[in-house]
């Protein structure tokens, strides 16, 4: 496995984060085609691109980190086949060392479904783990689906709660 950093991505490696975003994220996240995804992607500000590569140049992981009402937040998918073996923590410490704060959305609950009909396991504890602090009371709903915010910064006490 390779990591690799890009400002922009190939059709090849759109096409491949889009189906691993439809795979992953709760089905009334998904997106209809690889226009839909570069639609996402051309309302995002200053964003950079980490990608986890298999040997053959495929992805199983992605992190975008972006501005977003002056916030630099982030986004990231990673294969199921690449869980549970710090691949995930080391793309978050990756984003971690070129920025000073990282902001997301998390889904606060694992009764979503996913397009192949299992339910969407909620990465909140993933978050926590890697020094993230919950907000709590800061939460937002799209498409029916409730978000919970999640926060890092090199100046807070990453387990204290906001």
């Amino acid at each position: 496995m390779e990591f690799a950093e890009k400002k922009a991505l190939t059709q090849r490696q759109k096409q491949e984060i889009l189906d691993l975003w439809n795979r992953e994220y709760p089905k009334d996240l998904s997106l209809a085609d690889v226009k839909a995804f570069e639609d996402y992607l051309d309302s995002l500000a200053d964003k950079r691109h980490l990608l986890l590569l298999d040997e053959n140049g495929s992805v199983k992981g992605w992190l975008i980190d972006f501005v977003r009402d002056e916030e630099r937040c982030f986004a990231m998918l990673l294969n199921p086949d690449q869980q549970g073996k710090g691949l995930g923590s080391r793309l978050l410490t990756l984003a971690k060392e070129r920025n000073s704060e990282l902001n997301g959305w998390v889904v606060d609950n694992s009764e979503e479904l996913k397009e192949n009909g299992e339910k969407y396991r909620s990465p909140i504890g993933f978050y926590e783990k890697n020094g993230f602090s919950v907000l709590p009371g800061v939460s937002s709903k799209k498409n029916n689906i409730n978000g919970i915010r999640v926060h890092w910064s090199t100046t807070k006490n990453h387990n204290e709660k906001l």
